[in-house]
């Protein structure tokens, strides 16, 4: 029998002290797996697998991020993955808490996605990787459309830079110096 004191053998300071903490934090963050990927390579005894995997985290109130992971096994290449998003996590100015302020196109690699701004019970209308980014990030009517290349990891990350490079009308007016008026056709 050790003499450890009050704790207990398999309690360590640092695990008391941020663990709860941190699921306080992060407990309205959820986690959405786009995609997992095999990969093989032949070695002499036979075939070895490793696993990929791509996921997008997000509070679904503006908040967004994704994560890449590797592993030989796929419980761990998800883990590493939404360890990775945790990091990445980035604001997004949504406009009413359900649309996108204008039309935005960006593009990553050969994948280009362009967002419009959709008008309230028209829904999210998108691919698989694009309606994980979006959802995640609180979105809620909005149409969009993939060209060239379908690849999802390049995909997300072509919607998550146009989700960044919207700007509010506020925004656009405090960077501009000036005052911006509605024009009406």
């Amino acid at each position: 029998m050790s003499k450890k004191g009050p704790r207990e053998e398999g309690d360590s300071p640092r695990r008391r002290r941020g663990g709860d903490d941190e699921q306080e934090v992060r407990s309205d963050f959820e986690e959405r797996v786009v995609k997992i990927n095999r990969s093989t390579k032949v070695m002499k005894g036979g075939r070895r697998f490793s696993f990929s995997a791509l996921v997008v985290y997000g509070n679904r109130k503006g908040t967004v991020g994704f994560g890449f992971g590797k592993s030989n096994d796929v419980p761990s290449a998800i883990e590493k993955a939404v360890s990775g998003a945790k990091k990445s996590l980035e604001f997004v100015d949504l406009k009413d808490h359900r649309t996108i302020h204008h039309v935005v196109e960006e593009k990553f690699g050969a994948a280009k996605v362009r967002l419009l701004p959709a008008s309230a019970g028209t829904g999210l209308i998108a691919g698989a990787a694009v309606r994980a980014v979006l959802e995640l990030a609180g979105v809620k009517d909005v149409l969009t459309k993939c060209y060239g290349s379908t690849n999802p990891l390049n995909v997300v990350k072509a919607t998550l830079g146009a989700l960044k490079a919207t700007r509010s009308k506020k925004e656009i007016e405090r960077l501009r110096g000036v005052e911006l008026h509605e024009v009406h056709n």
